[in-house]
């Protein structure tokens, strides 16, 4: 199945959907998701069912997602797909809805190893939904492979202008803290300054910081090594097959992005509805599938390619595992990451 295609039918069929707004007596129910993160066909598939139209919108880093929420008014989306800390975020500042699980029979499928984890460790207001890392993405006709083992190689001056990193203060600040040995959820200041002054070291050999358009010029060769979520390989590759992807030796962010309840939705009832038609093994399936993305369904996971299975980048091994870290919530700290990526930026 090859994304790019499906990602234009998508986009017509996005399109319609918001077009159609107030076009019918359906209930229409508003959805806040990553972008090209979720099979067109299972939209399409939920509406022919219950009869509720998906009214859908896209952001591209949980910190624009949560900004725009937060200052809305007069409008509410029903559901939204943080990541893990992200999720405690909003919840604390009781931004999300508590979900009945009565109404979500197929939670059963959810894998007990996903479930209870840190940012709801009561399960009170999140069902897991696609899993992944941070990876280098790379193209071995100009960068050699032996160098994209460490982090170090995003720093390294003969591939000067040709780095992309992520626009993102969470994952490039990490990156750095990373290639220094420390916690991604560092609140020490002389280790923040450090991973400060490395990133402003490695601006000038920075070709662009990107968000979801880096797919799309890795495959097209605009640039050498990427920075990028693991969710977006199938992407790239169906693009361009001679792109490689890699963790390196010290570890990396483990994420999971999950599906979520805002308290002040409008259609509870049809959020827990579509919630649980996500669960449903056959759509958890051709969602993984799509985004060729680890998969907390248990049933699903049964099914999936075995090449997907078997991929270090989507599945890591556990001796990668033991080296990497879940983002935490920050708290009041959030806004020291918030200044240090502004002092890079502005640097």
């Amino acid at each position: 199945m090859k994304k790019i295609v499906l990602g234009l039918i998508a986009v017509a069929m996005l399109t319609a959907l918001l077009c159609s707004c107030g076009s019918s007596g359906s209930t229409q129910l508003r959805v806040y998701n990553w972008q090209e993160y979720m099979d067109p066909e299972v939209i399409e598939m939920f509406t022919k069912e219950t009869g509720i139209e998906v009214l859908y919108n896209v952001f591209d880093t949980n910190e624009n997602m949560y900004n725009k929420i937060k200052n809305m008014k007069g409008y509410s989306y029903d559901v939204i797909f943080p990541s893990d800390y992200m999720v405690k975020k909003m919840a604390d500042e009781g931004m999300l809805a508590e979900i009945n699980y009565d109404n979500i029979p197929n939670y059963k499928y959810i894998n007990n190893s996903y479930k209870g984890m840190a940012f709801d460790k009561k399960n009170l207001f999140s069902v897991p939904y696609i899993g992944g890392t941070v990876c280098i993405a790379y193209n071995p006709a100009y960068v050699d492979e032996s160098e994209v083992t460490s982090w170090d190689v995003l720093w390294n001056e003969k591939y000067a202008g040709n780095i992309f990193m992520m626009d993102s203060e969470r994952d490039s600040i990490a990156v750095a803290l990373l290639r220094l040995g420390y916690s991604i959820n560092t609140k020490n200041k002389d280790e923040l300054n450090e991973a400060k002054d490395l990133l402003i070291q490695q601006k000038p050999l920075v070709l662009a910081y990107t968000s979801d358009d880096v797919k799309e010029k890795m495959a097209k060769e605009e640039g050498w090594l990427a920075v990028m979520w693991s969710c977006d390989i199938t992407f790239i590759r169906d693009l361009n097959e001679n792109i490689k992807f890699v963790i390196p030796e010290q570890g990396t962010n483990i994420w999971w992005d999950n599906v979520c309840i805002l308290e002040s939705a409008e259609h509870k009832e049809e959020a827990e509805k579509f919630i649980d038609f996500l669960c449903r093994p056959d759509i958890a399936l051709m969602n993984a599938e799509y985004l060729e993305s680890s998969t907390p369904n248990t049933a699903a996971w049964e099914e999936l390619d075995e090449e997907i299975k078997n991929d270090p980048v989507i599945y890591p091994s556990d001796e990668m595992l033991a080296k990497c870290e879940v983002f935490d919530d920050l708290a009041d700290y959030t806004s020291t990451y918030t200044e240090i990526w502004n002092a890079v930026i502005n640097s």
